[in-house]
């Protein structure tokens, strides 16, 4: 079982347009397509496609559309009901994949709320192999949520807690790895009960992976497009992650496919090119990818080869639409060993 966790779910609209988009002038759209969504949700989303047990954890009334869609694709899920409705997040593509997005802020949870929603993940996550805690935060919440829950999780455990991943973005990613909140307020990785809160996996892209690293204290400072254009400075930069205390890296680089690190290693993999329809949720398939492997035993390239073999297949296809396992191509992905220092 892989229980995902999202806090601050979402219903995703995608707008296919027929050309560039035009700032400042009317266009017509050629298609409009609606997912339930947020980033642990997609991960459900994928993992049902391919057969796997998930649960996706959010807030939600049980008449929102979130839940609804969620009911009408067979997405197991359990819900803390909350009386505001859940946001919405627009998707503008143009051909060949260029994508802008409109995220909302989502609803303010109390204190209470918060609390109630981890007790709902704690209660679900009994026996789960992985959980997943993603996306963006909903405001109020504070910014080392994450690092909180994954000690919560390890503590309710007694030593038999499942593997936990995170992939959020901005200060709550950050505070997963350094323990600071965006203000600089120093929080605590690790419990007075020398219960860590870092994650056993985190899926950035290049863009968070600069920021990762720059908070990890990793010397050399990198722009999102120098780590895409340079898959060993990536490795590096994810290493540096590692060795504060996580327990793998996969970075993914866009069109030029991932990197993953561990205390072993590091690889990278690279798909040929597609032709690309839209790249929501392609990062978000490139996790399950990575899940689905793992949970059958593969290795960690192997692992690493399903993650860009998913998000290559969810790239190809409209809108926030998750690729099943058998509309994957592993065998075309191809696996080089790097440095990772």
């Amino acid at each position: 079982m892989i229980v995902t966790f999202t806090a601050n779910p979402s219903l995703d609209r995608t707008v296919a347009l027929p050309g560039p988009l035009e700032r400042g002038e009317v266009q017509r759209a050629v298609s409009v397509s609606q997912e339930s969504g947020g980033k642990g949700v997609n991960v459900s989303r994928a993992l049902v496609a391919s057969g796997l047990e998930t649960i996706a954890v959010l807030p939600g009334a049980a008449s929102d559309p979130v839940l609804a869609g969620l009911l009408h694709d067979g997405v197991p899920f359990a819900a803390l009901p909350i009386d505001e409705p859940l946001r919405t997040n627009v998707a503008l593509t143009e051909p060949g994949g260029v994508t802008t997005k409109i995220n909302e802020p989502g609803p303010r949870l109390s204190e209470d709320q918060q609390e109630a929603l981890i007790g709902l993940l704690l209660e679900r996550a009994r026996g789960a192999s992985w959980v997943v805690l993603a996306g963006s935060l909903p405001p109020g919440f504070p910014a080392d949520f994450y690092a909180t829950v994954t000690r919560r999780l390890r503590a309710a455990a007694n030593g038999g807690a499942p593997l936990i991943a995170v992939d959020s973005s901005g200060g709550p990613l950050v505070a997963a790895v350094s323990g600071i909140s965006p203000d600089g307020t120093a929080q605590h990785g690790t419990s007075q009960d020398g219960v860590s809160g870092k994650p056993d996996l985190l899926k950035p892209n290049a863009e968070e992976l600069a920021e990762l690293a720059a908070a990890a204290g990793f010397a050399t400072a990198f722009t999102a497009d120098e780590l895409e254009a340079d898959p060993e400075s990536a490795a590096a930069a994810a290493a540096a992650v590692v060795r504060s205390g996580v327990g793998a890296v996969l970075a993914t680089l866009g069109s030029k496919g991932a990197v993953l690190v561990t205390a072993d290693g590091a690889w990278l993999a690279t798909h040929p090119p597609v032709a690309a329809v839209s790249t929501v949720g392609a990062g978000d398939s490139s996790l399950a990818g990575y899940l689905l492997a793992h949970g059958q035993g593969a290795a960690p390239a192997d692992c690493l080869r399903q993650a860009v073999a998913h998000g290559a297949a969810a790239a190809s296809l409209p809108g926030s639409t998750v690729p099943a396992v058998h509309q994957t191509t592993p065998d075309a992905v191809t696996i080089t060993a790097l440095r990772k220092d």
